[in-house]
Formats: structure tokens, sequence, C-alpha cells
């Protein structure tokens, strides 16, 4: 199963009064493990950086001013993207904010069906409790000390370990689901059985060992345990 843990960075809350996308950061899951993979990109927003926005993310207009325009970059995440679920911190706004983007390219929208939100499972989780990614990161003892201002990709790669958390730890069915087709892509079987081993393995033991193993035991006499 591919997951695609997600999150951006913005100059404000709303889309629709002239707000828009700075950064996205991705880092993919396959069966709830990082793979390596990750997608980052800053964008210019085509309009000035409120203060507000720039002292929580600190991306200004002087930073942003060379860096592509979402326009040029969309088909590129929709194609990382694919089909995969959306791993959200508050996913409604993120998803908000991506759509209004690709609906002004004239792109495909992103289901909202497709997000996982991680705010709304931690809350359900720890319900009373303080379900920011900070106050998680202090929950499960997950190292944020480089997080002094919010990151697209620090944030995705920090929100990526907070959800293996979220849904039971780390690497929960240890990978025993997985196997490989013939083109050697990994795939998932719910019904894993250990099978007998094709090649029996070849003894360790050396010629000299056994000899000295069996006149071992013969110097035991025939009550040895060995012999029965």
């Amino acid at each position: 199963m591919r997951e695609i843990v997600l999150d951006t960075e913005t100059t404000g809350f709303e889309p629709e009064s002239g707000d828009r996308i700075v950064e996205i950061g991705c880092v993919e899951l396959y069966n709830h493990m990082p793979t390596g993979q990750t997608y980052h990109q800053y964008i210019n927003p085509e309009r000035s950086m409120p203060q507000g926005a720039f002292e929580v993310h600190g991306l200004g207009d002087e930073f942003l001013r060379d860096k592509p325009v979402f326009a040029k970059i969309g088909q590129d995440f929709l194609d990382f993207v694919g089909d995969a679920k959306l791993v959200i911190h508050n996913a409604s706004f993120d998803m908000k904010f991506l759509n209004a983007e690709l609906k002004w390219m004239g792109l495909p929208l992103l289901p909202m069906s497709q997000s996982l939100d991680t705010l709304a499972i931690a809350r359900k989780k720890f319900p009373g409790s303080p379900a920011s990614l900070d106050a998680l990161c202090r929950r499960f003892g997950i190292d944020n000390s480089n997080r002094t201002l919010h990151g697209a990709l620090l944030d995705s790669e920090i929100l990526a370990e907070v959800y293996l958390e979220l849904i039971g730890g780390r690497q929960p069915d240890f990978g025993l689901g997985a196997v490989r087709d013939d083109n050697d892509r990994v795939q998932t079987q719910s019904d894993w059985r250990p099978t007998p081993r094709p090649v029996p393995l070849p003894s360790r033991l050396t010629d000299e060992e056994a000899a000295a193993h069996a006149a071992f035991i013969e110097a035991m006499g025939d009550g040895a345990m060995w012999l029965k």
C-alpha cells in the first residue's frame, strides 16, 4: 500500500481570498515504511508574503522570487502523488489549498476521500489532549528539535513518524505480508504463510567437527541420549 505524507506552507488561510501555496513537501511510505522517495518544491505565490505568514515559515518574497509558479509544477506534483492515500495533519486545510491551485490550472482535483487526517485520528485516540504536531512529538518521544520554523518537507518527515505511532507503531506487520511479483514490485498478501525451503541450507559443520562430535558420542557409550 502506497501512502504519501504531505504538508504545505501558504501565505495565509484562504485561497479564495488570494492566499497561495509557497511550499509542498511529501514523503512516500510503502506498507507503512519510508521508501526514501520524497517530493519537495518551493513555489512563487505571485504575491507578497504577509508578515504573519513569514513569521511561521520564514519564506520571504526575495527567497521565493525565482521559484517556479504552481502552474509549472502542478502536473509533476500530481504525477508523484498518483492515487496514493494522502496522510495530512488537518487535511481539510491542505486539500483546500491544493485543490484551489489545481482548479486554477484546470487540472483534476484531489478527492477528499483520498486524504487521511492525522489530526482527526489523534483527537479520537486521545480525546481532550493537545493534538498539534509538536504535542504528538512530545507524546511519542519524537525528536523535533530542528523544527524552529514550519517547513513542509521537515514537517512531512516528522508527521510520517507520528502517523506510524498513531496506527500502532513502526512497521506494524513487520513486512510479513509483503511479497514480490514477477516484475520485482512489492505486493501485499494478507494470507501469507511460511513455506518449506526449496533447497535445504548446507551444514555449517566441517568434516573435522563432525568427526570430533561422533567420537565424543561414542566415548559416552550406549546410554548417550544422542543415540536414542
